[in-house]
């Protein structure tokens, strides 16, 4: 495929824009950490897929068909969905941090 229009290089990245007007760039360095996650989002991903995601889908399983809520079984479902996610992500975690740790 190709295109009608002049295809030289100009040394411009837009149209009108030449790179000499741009500032020059600083030397940024990141602090990457050696996990996927901070520890304190690790423990609250944890205390809420361990903890507080379970509790909740039998409470409102137990609890719903009691006071006739509407969708008690979706609302459920989605709470222990949201518990298997939050689960997998501290997994990940901790593999990940298991393994640069044995590097």
């Amino acid at each position: 495929m190709t295109d009608s229009k002049n295809t030289t290089d100009t040394g411009e990245t837009l149209p009108g824009v030449a790179v000499s007007d741009w500032p020059e760039t600083a030397d940024v360095t990141y602090d990457v950490p050696d996990w996927l996650i901070p520890s304190r989002v690790y423990d609250i991903l944890k205390w809420l897929g361990l903890i507080v995601l379970p509790a909740l889908a039998v409470f409102v399983g137990t609890v719903g068909p009691a006071w006739d809520w509407p969708y008690v079984d979706a609302i459920v479902t989605t709470l222990n969905a949201l518990g298997i996610l939050a689960g997998a992500l501290i997994g990940v975690s901790a593999i990940k941090q298991h393994i640069d740790r044995a590097a």
